[in-house]
């Protein structure tokens, strides 16, 4: 599940910030609490995704320790679209375990974003604060 915490900041970055409807405000690029994974948020579609666009050496590790090699380049954010205000919902793929959860980003400014990803039915939950590097 802790890999679920970083992918779901990731996701974070799907939200659309200062009121915008489309997520263009949180387009950028993210990084977790622990500044070891940076995602590049985009549109995909009609929806919001977020891929790896730089990790550290133990992220990649224990990516790699979870079947996932290359862990650069993998979409951790997947399908996100609006459930709310400021709120997005869509699937996190947790690399480190090798496994896509639900999850949820919020926006709280223009610069901060909180995921949260679940194992099963809102059990097990978990939240990440990510932050906005460009």
């Amino acid at each position: 599940m802790r890999g679920a915490l970083l992918a779901i900041a990731a996701l974070l970055a799907a939200g659309p910030a200062g009121g915008q409807s489309s997520g263009q405000g949180s387009l950028g690029t993210w990084r977790n609490p622990q500044n070891s994974v940076h995602v590049k948020v985009h549109r995909c579609g009609d929806a919001t995704c977020g891929t790896v666009v730089w990790a550290n050496e133990k992220a990649k590790a224990d990516a790699r320790r979870g079947g996932t090699d290359p862990l650069v380049g993998v979409q951790l954010f997947q399908d996100f679209r609006p459930a709310g205000k400021d709120v997005w919902r869509g699937r996190v793929y947790v690399p480190d375990i090798g496994k896509t959860f639900s999850g949820t980003v919020t926006r709280i400014d223009d610069r901060t974003l909180v995921g949260k990803g679940c194992l099963l039915g809102g059990l097990g939950c978990r939240s990440q604060t990510w932050s906005r590097i460009d």
